[in-house]
């Protein structure tokens, strides 16, 4: 079966590599279309497609839901995962060797899931969120397990002010014995924002050092928001 087509163009990975760089986070402006869009959001009801639902407050994550995906993924899900992967990991390998890390991940994210899996992480943590008025998302990593590869991809579905207000994605940053630096990310429907999932190197005065991020979500002032979430590491 051909992997489906992405809406926009071929990133410019030289650039979305200095924006990851500079800010932890880059974004893929129409990287699916409004109909690719719709359709991931309207699969949230096909409970066949997913493995599990968590609704966020019970665990005090915030509120909203979420559902995780099972396997077989479908495919637009699973060609996300596969395409970005092998880009991304030349930018992963960079920074674990920057911030003296000794793990390198391989060429195929194939090789990397058999990773995951021989150490006991076989449930996918691609997912769906769903939001409605009053909803947030708290500050958070997505880290699941032992092997986690660096960065991750979030999706907005949903067109804003069009279909919801509010609920801005927002990642922050702590760097050592400095105050939290706040970056809110503007997105359209079909965009996806790349972001570092737990550390990323920063150039000091002494060289390099890590910083630590976490990602969230503001609270929905009217409408609902629907975002999908790709994770390349599989969960405990």
């Amino acid at each position: 079966m051909a992997s489906p087509a992405f809406a926009s163009p071929t990133p410019d990975w030289d650039a979305t590599e200095r924006r990851l760089d500079a800010d932890g986070f880059a974004v893929l402006e129409r990287l699916l279309s409004p109909a690719q869009c719709e359709s991931l959001a309207g699969s949230y009801q096909d409970d066949s497609a997913f493995r599990s639902r968590v609704v966020m407050a019970r665990h005090g994550f915030g509120r909203g839901e979420y559902k995780y995906f099972a396997y077989p993924l479908p495919s637009l899900i699973a060609s996300l995962r596969e395409t970005f992967y092998p880009p991304l990991t030349r930018i992963a390998n960079r920074w674990h060797e920057t911030m003296g890390i000794e793990t390198r991940f391989p060429a195929t994210h194939a090789e990397f899931i058999q990773r995951c899996h021989d150490a006991g992480q076989t449930r996918p943590t691609a997912l769906l969120l769903q939001y409605g008025p009053d909803d947030y998302n708290c500050l958070h990593q997505d880290l699941y397990g032992e092997h986690v590869f660096p960065l991750q991809i979030a999706i907005l579905l949903c067109e804003p002010q069009r279909d919801f207000t509010g609920g801005e994605f927002v990642i922050t940053e702590q760097r050592p014995r400095m105050q939290s630096r706040a970056s809110v990310v503007p997105l359209r429907q079909g965009d996806g924002v790349i972001f570092a999932v737990h550390h990323r190197p920063v150039r000091g005065s002494r060289g390099f050092y890590r910083v630590n991020l976490r990602h969230g979500v503001s609270r929905i002032l009217s409408g609902n928001r629907h975002t999908a979430g790709i994770i390349f590491h599989d969960a405990r």
